[in-house]
Formats: C-alpha cells, sequence, structure tokens
C-alpha cells in the first residue's frame, strides 16, 4: 500500500504529458495563423493586380479597336461635338475565350458601331494580362474580363483620340486555383479567392506602356 500511494503522488512527468495535451491545439492555432496570413496576402496581390489592370487599360490602347477608331459624327449620325448617348454606345464586355479576344454588347444593348478586334486589340488586352501577372502570377488571360460604359464624357467627332471616354472596369473573376493551407486541407476543404473588379475613367487611350 505504501509503494502504491507513493505512486500516486509521484508527479514527475507530469509536464510532458500536459506539454503533449497541449502541443496539437498549439500547432493547429499556429498554423491556421499561418493560413489567414496567407489567404490576406492573396487576396491583397489579387486586389492590386485588378487595380493596376485598369489603370493600364485608360492609358494605354483601347482593347475594342472598333470603338477606338469610329467616328460616331461620320459614321453614326451624332451631331459633330455633342456627347454619345447611351442610345449610341452603353456597354461592350471585352474577355478572352481559348486565346481569342473578342467584344460584345449585352443583348438588348445599342451596337452600332464595330465590335471587332483587331491584332492591336489583342495585344493591348494581353499586355493589360502580363502587368497584371507582374503583381500577381496565378492571373491568367481566361480569368480577365474588361467593361467600357459610357460614362457620358468626351465628344463626337473628337480628332484627338476615341468619340467616347467610357468607364473602364477591369475585372479579375476567380483567381488562379483555390488556395491548400495545411488547417483546411486537413479538414478536406481548399479554399478559393473572391473575384475582384476596379474602375477608372478612360483617359489618353494611346500608347503601349503606362506609369
Amino acid at each position: 500500500m505504501t509503494r502504491r500511494a507513493r505512486l500516486h503522488r509521484d508527479q514527475r512527468g507530469a509536464t510532458a504529458a500536459e506539454f503533449a495535451l497541449v502541443l496539437p491545439i498549439f500547432l493547429l492555432f499556429l498554423v491556421g495563423l499561418i493560413d489567414v496570413g496567407r489567404y490576406a496576402w492573396a487576396v491583397n496581390q489579387a486586389e492590386k493586380a485588378t487595380q493596376i489592370g485598369a489603370r493600364w487599360a485608360v492609358v494605354t490602347d483601347m482593347v475594342p479597336s472598333g470603338l477606338s477608331t469610329y467616328s460616331f459624327a461620320v459614321l453614326g449620325g451624332v451631331p459633330q461635338g455633342t456627347p454619345v448617348t447611351t442610345a449610341d454606345f452603353d456597354k461592350l464586355t471585352c474577355q478572352s475565350t481559348s486565346g481569342t479576344v473578342s467584344c460584345n454588347c449585352p443583348t438588348g444593348s445599342p451596337c452600332n458601331f464595330p465590335t471587332g478586334v483587331d491584332a492591336g486589340g489583342t495585344l493591348a488586352f494581353a499586355r493589360i494580362v502580363a502587368r497584371m501577372q507582374m503583381i500577381y502570377p496565378p492571373v491568367t488571360a481566361d480569368r480577365v474580363s474588361i467593361d467600357y460604359v459610357n460614362s457620358g464624357l468626351g465628344y463626337s467627332g473628337d480628332p484627338n483620340g476615341p468619340d467616347v471616354a467610357p468607364l473602364v472596369t477591369v475585372r479579375l473573376g476567380k483567381p488562379g486555383n483555390p488556395m491548400s493551407f495545411p488547417m483546411f486541407f486537413m479538414l478536406g476543404r481548399r479554399v478559393p479567392l473572391p473575384s475582384f473588379s476596379y474602375a477608372l475613367t478612360l483617359e489618353d487611350a494611346q500608347g503601349t506602356i503606362a506609369n
């Protein structure tokens, strides 16, 4: 009985046992903090890439080549020097599908101007994507779309640039593959990033580089 009582009172190894119980919880908490940090960093990169893409889109050549060179005064019947209304141009969306860049008006939206994309427009789209990839490498062309929406700025027959100065919105949808995090991986989950968008008003829309 005396030996059994001493065994019950023996505290040697208690610290190691308690540490073994706490260690898994501590490691899970630590890995979770790392996961959250990685996720926040990826979100920040994707968001900044979208902003840079929009900046590039408004100060370099337009992707919709037809809209860029179309004269609403000569060909569209809009009086010289007046703003182009939404009745003549409302919205145009450009995107890349299987390596082919195209621009289309939404169903029911006026599209009386050429919506084709020439080699220059295709290169303009590629340059925007490449600039975004410098900030966030997982960006791919098929995840990027660019909206040109009539802002009421510009005027018909402008001799120095496009007749319209639309609001340009660059969108980055589902950027990159869902991220695998150790903590979530153990739970059998992958975490997708949200979609991003950023809009600026068209500026000179000429050239191949931006600040």
